[in-house]
């Protein structure tokens, strides 16, 4: 089970990168914290000090067309907010 499935790049993600040295990772709804901790560490080479996670529902949408009504819906997605100890840097954007 591939438990970190991408980083969250947005502007709020950075944000909270520059303010509090917290990343974002979209990971595996079936992954629980102590989990995710020791994937990011293993990843990234990194001390975690705090994971925190978040779930979001699926979105279903329908739409009425001449064969009927045709419903259809997302993924259930799973975000982890990670805060690093002091000192440490993850730099998502390096070329591996």
């Amino acid at each position: 089970m591939s438990i970190i499935i991408k980083p969250v790049i947005s502007e709020k993600a950075n944000y909270l990168t520059d303010l509090r040295g917290s990343y974002s990772f979209l990971v595996n709804p079936k992954a629980n914290k102590i989990q995710i901790k020791k994937a990011v560490e293993a990843a990234y080479g990194v001390k975690v000090a705090d994971v925190n996670t978040m779930i979001y529902a699926p979105k279903v949408s329908s739409k009425y067309t001449k064969k009927g009504l045709q419903v259809g819906k997302t993924n259930k997605l799973k975000k982890a907010v990670i805060k690093l100890a002091e000192g440490e840097v993850i730099d998502i954007f390096a070329v591996n």
